[in-house]
């Protein structure tokens, strides 16, 4: 299978983004802590998430998933221990069990997750918290066993790097210790504050919501209520689309998005010459860019670099090579959070691109050379994202295999750009 996709431009019409993938693989391990039923509304259905809930369902929790509607129901159990480790093995996000199953059995078997192959992805930090609150970690084999056999203890935790999974496996444990515990150097990511506003509705009391110092009540070992809870947009997604209308000169318009999410991108990507307005909930990309790489003070080559929110996302790091690749001026990328995350631009180079690739974590680029369409593979979920944005964008044809990993992230992504006028369709075989 594989995608087949030509010169696009003109592009035109309203999409709307997706629930966030990075927030609803933390709720949907939520749901584990919970003995009445949650209902978790804007899923987005993408393999993933189809991943995940088989590891709930396989852990015993009753699951019905309506993928017309975005609705997934779960209601829980007191869980087996240990995931399969065969779909545990497919996802990063099913270290996110680890936390409800330490709650509810007293016990996680976790093996290595899965996920891209972006670099090194430590889970130190996460065993950290856990030990914080009282758990042991021992080994056994390929897996990593928890216990806290009489419950976890609030406990003041200092992350030491802010990790957002980390954090969120930390709140998810929190929620049901015992007594009052404090997490610094928390991640604030839209999808940490929305895991969050969920576990106030599950019934646990949060402080700090949106800061780097959260302050959580734990339930004392007890289940935690049901709830309802609507995911929020894909911040992620929005900030590809939008790439992707100025790179093919399109007009489109993104509704049901939260501002507060998008001043860090935005400074990003005027940078690069692209222009986007904020109006109310809907973001408006007009089809005039000026795609002049925006100078530094005394004509200095200007930086583009990742950060912790609310710097600008790592996630969107290949979006931005793939952008600056069609303005013109010269810009450094730098992402220094992950050092494989880079290497893929070599299928930019072959297509046409002037990037010199200065170490593991940044590249330079000399932006506004004509790209052409040849036969790509996509490595991951962004990068995939970021070639789809490029071949759209090139003179020509582009056939892009490997295209599950772009389906890990992205709902029927050849459809809705279909929707807008651009040429790019999926062929079996």
């Amino acid at each position: 299978m594989y995608f087949e996709i030509e010169h696009s431009r003109g592009l035109a019409g309203s999409i709307t983004p997706q629930g966030n993938k990075n927030e609803a693989l933390p709720v949907l391990a939520a749901a584990l802590l919970a003995e009445e039923p949650v209902v978790l509304d804007n899923v987005p259905a993408i393999l993933d998430i189809e991943v995940m809930l088989q590891l709930l369902d396989s852990l015993g929790a009753e699951v019905a998933w309506d993928r017309a509607v975005h609705r997934a129901a779960i209601k829980a159990v007191v869980p087996p221990c240990r995931p399969d480790p065969e779909l545990a093995g497919r996802i990063r996000g099913s270290l996110l069990l680890a936390a409800p199953l330490l709650a509810r059995a007293g016990r996680a078997e976790l093996c290595r997750p899965g996920g891209d192959r972006i670099g090194r992805r430590r889970i130190d930090t996460h065993l950290a918290v856990f030990e914080w609150l009282g758990a042991t970690v021992s080994f056994d084999g390929d897996f990593v066993v928890l216990e806290a056999p009489q419950g976890l203890t609030g406990a003041h935790i200092f992350l030491d790097e802010a990790s957002v999974m980390a954090t969120e496996n930390a709140l998810m444990a929190a929620a049901v210790a015992m007594g009052e515990t404090v997490i610094e150097n928390a991640a604030c990511e839209p999808h940490v504050q929305q895991l969050a506003r969920m576990l106030e509705k599950m019934g646990v009391a949060v402080e700090g919501i949106g800061t780097n110092r959260l302050r959580i009540q734990g339930s004392g070992g007890k289940a935690l209520k049901g709830c309802m809870h609507r995911v929020g947009e894909d911040h992620i997604e929005v900030g590809s689309l939008i790439a992707l209308a100025a790179a093919t000169r399109s007009a489109i318009s993104i509704p049901g998005i939260s501002p507060d999410n998008y001043p860090m991108i935005q400074r990003a990507f005027r940078k690069l010459g692209v222009e986007f307005q904020l109006d109310g909930t809907t973001i408006r990309v007009p089809a005039e860019q000026s795609l002049e790489i925006d100078y530094d003070q005394f004509g200095s080559i200007p930086r583009i670099h990742d950060a912790p929110w609310p710097g600008f996302p790592a996630d969107l790091s290949s979006i931005a090579v793939v952008l600056a690749c069609c303005s013109h001026g010269q810009v450094l990328i730098h992402e220094w959070m992950f050092e494989s995350r880079l290497y893929w631009v070599d299928s930019l180079i072959s297509m046409g691109a002037r990037i010199t690739q200065c170490d593991p974590h940044r590249v330079l680029i000399s932006g506004g050379q004509p790209l052409n369409g040849m036969r790509l593979h996509s490595p991951d979920i962004r990068a995939g994202m970021a070639l789809i944005i490029a071949a759209l964008h090139a003179n020509g044809v582009t056939r892009m295999q490997n295209i599950q990993q772009v389906d890990r992230g992205y709902e029927r992504i050849e459809e809705r750009l279909g929707a807008l006028g651009a040429k790019i369709r999926r062929v079996e075989g």
